[in-house]
């Protein structure tokens, strides 16, 4: 038995997103089935829908920002309610026994997590689809609570970009007076001040588009590089006590590693292109270049309470479904600010 669930699918790397309906699972025992309210646009999304990363599998419905409802829950759910609101992140399940879960890592599973789209279940027969649909049925354990107070349009990007940014600023242990700086200034960058500057951090924002200043100080921040001016790197070096970098384009990291101080450290959320790194970068102020991946249901719980307490959410561009192939174009062009959401309301009276 099963759901049918009206939901926009791909069907190759060259074609659009079209209407489609796939087959949700009745819930079992431990699931909760979601009705999704709204679902937010990552550019991971595109690179996936079109194959740019590798093994898509089609038809895919993408999506991993996902806010909605508990409309059912299952008879050994014991976190959950119907009316609860929830989200639901980048992934739906791990192996439950590595490590890696047994921490509330799960995003380091080592057995590989089930991503909540574009992915094998872990039956290893039936593929996940992901929040461009109408509900979800999901594992009660990779759910988590939506704290009243943020705006659910709002929250969604919170799921990827917010858990993405937060994650290693926390871990990392960025403090009230740490100089602080951000790579980029897009879904992820936005995010990445938000957080700093909550956090107590002297905010940064670099980025080669000068014309971003001033959004920059909307956001929060405190000061504005433009990475393009000549004395840019020079000018700043040894400034740092942590640097962001949340950009996927091909760029020099040793240009900012430079701009790290003693015992500085530079994260990479961002997917660029293999890019050399010289020793001597790192090697003369001990420096540390590192990377850092979402965060587990653990950590995402803490992030969204920290956003309720904080006053924070995404800034975002609330579309249709119908509207979403126009999106991709956009987000191609940067010509978002900062995040597209789906507003999943017309798919439901379709």
């Amino acid at each position: 038995m099963s759901i049918t669930t009206p939901a926009y699918a791909v069907h190759s790397p060259t074609t659009a997103l079209v209407p489609w309906s796939l087959d949700r699972r009745v819930p079992g025992p431990k699931d909760v089935l979601i009705e999704i309210l709204f679902c937010g646009v990552c550019h991971s999304d595109l690179h996936q829908a079109r194959d740019e990363w590798g093994g898509s599998i089609y038809p895919m419905v993408p999506g991993h920002e996902i806010v909605g409802t508990v409309t059912a829950v299952g008879s050994e759910v014991s976190q959950w309610s119907v009316g609860d609101t929830v989200g639901v992140g980048v992934f739906v399940d791990s192996c439950r026994k590595c490590s890696a879960c047994l921490a509330g890592e799960e995003q380091y599973c080592e057995d590989g997590l089930s991503g909540t789209y574009n992915s094998m279940a872990r039956d290893g027969s039936s593929v996940n689809y992901g929040g461009y649909s109408t509900q979800i049925t999901v594992d009660e354990a990779y759910v988590v609570s939506v704290p009243a107070g943020i705006p659910l349009e709002r929250a969604a990007p919170l799921l990827c970009a917010g858990i993405t940014t937060y994650s290693p600023l926390r871990y990392f242990g960025v403090k009230p007076g740490d100089e602080v700086a951000i790579v980029g200034l897009g879904g992820l960058g936005h995010m990445g001040v938000k957080f700093a500057k909550a956090m107590g951090a002297r905010v940064t924002v670099l980025s080669h588009s000068p014309g971003k200043a001033e959004a920059a100080k909307e956001l929060g921040a405190d000061d504005f590089i433009a990475t393009g001016e000549p004395s840019a790197f020079e000018a700043n070096k040894n400034r740092f006590d942590f640097i962001l970098d949340t950009v996927s384009a091909d760029h020099a990291y040793d240009d900012y590693l430079r701009l790290l101080r003693l015992n500085g450290k530079m994260v990479l959320v961002g997917l660029p292109n293999p890019t050399p790194v010289g020793a001597f970068a790192l090697v003369g102020k001990r420096r540390t270049l590192a990377g850092s991946m979402i965060g587990g249901i653990r950590e995402t719980q803490e992030m969204l309470n920290f956003c309720a307490e904080k006053g924070i959410g995404a800034d975002v561009e609330v579309i249709s479904i119908e509207d979403i192939n126009d999106a991709y174009e956009r987000m191609l062009k940067s010509d978002v600010r900062y995040r597209f959401v789906i507003d999943l309301a017309s798919l439901k009276t379709a």
